[in-house]
C-alpha cells in the first residue's frame, strides 16, 4: 500500500481554553496549544517526531485505519 502524503489532524477546542490536537490515523500522536497557531506548530513538530520514530524503527506509516462515512440520522 502506498504511504499517504497527508495526515489528517483534528483540532478540538477545550473548555478551559486552547486546543487538543490528535491524528486519527497515527495512534499516540497527541499535542495541544493555547492558540490555534501554537497548536498548529506543536502538531507539525509532533508529526515530524512521530514519522522520524517510525523511520528509525523501520516501521510503515500505514496504521491499518479504515475510514467509512455514515449519514447523520434524521
Amino acid at each position: 500500500m502506498d504511504q499517504p502524503r497527508e495526515i489528517e489532524l483534528v483540532f478540538t477546542p477545550q473548555e478551559e481554553g486552547g486546543y487538543h490536537v490528535y491524528a486519527p490515523d497515527l495512534p499516540g500522536l497527541h499535542t495541544q496549544g493555547e492558540t490555534l497557531e501554537e497548536a498548529t506548530a506543536n502538531a507539525q513538530e509532533a508529526l515530524e517526531l512521530y514519522i522520524e520514530g517510525l523511520r528509525e524503527d523501520d516501521l510503515p506509516l500505514d496504521a491499518g485505519v479504515i475510514r467509512r462515512r455514515f449519514p447523520v440520522p434524521v
